[in-house]
């Protein structure tokens, strides 16, 4: 029994992560990451430059919990994007994404504004005696190139609720 004309009925699409092509594939369990596997919170990130051999890049990034997803969100350091003559603007440098569990780790798709270059990140815990650190590895969707990397290697470190720390890792970011 319809309680509203046929012509009011808005088609509505499925959401992506729970598309019909997808759900034999992609999960609630996958998206449903617990906090105990991956705390919400600031993490500092390191990893070798992908366009400089001589250079690394710390950075700064939020994971966070929203409608039972779990989101990353971060900002690209400005002295990175001058070297490769970007944009430094705030909207330009704002990246997000969204991670799933995967077996022994997390797997991250993380895109700036536009989807105009991604990354693919996967991480997995190592054990510490704070247990706050993930190693793993990061790709980015760009051509290939006799001088740039495509793929290295990523230390995620959780900074818990320390903001003198969270503070001193954005003031740090940056390649060094």
């Amino acid at each position: 029994i319809l309680l509203e004309p046929a012509r009011d009925i808005i088609a509505r699409k499925p959401d992506l992560m729970l598309h019909p092509e997808l759900q034999d594939f992609i999960s609630a369990s996958n998206v449903e990451i617990p906090e105990d596997k991956l705390p919400s919170g600031f993490y500092r990130f390191s990893r070798p430059s992908f366009s400089n051999n001589e250079q690394f890049l710390q950075g700064l990034v939020y994971i966070y919990r929203s409608d039972n997803y779990t989101f990353i969100r971060g900002h690209e350091a400005k002295n990175a994007l001058e070297q490769q003559g970007l944009s430094t603007s705030p909207g330009t440098r704002e990246f997000r994404g969204f991670l799933m569990a995967q077996d022994g780790g997390v797997a991250g798709f993380m895109s700036r504004r536009g989807a105009r270059t991604s990354s693919f990140t996967f991480l997995t815990r190592v054990p510490s005696f704070e247990n706050n650190f993930w190693v793993g590895y990061v790709s980015r969707t760009v051509g290939e190139s006799i001088s740039a990397k495509l793929v290295t290697r990523i230390v995620f470190e959780h900074l818990g609720k320390d903001v003198r720390e969270i503070m001193s890792t954005a003031r740090a970011a940056g390649l060094c």
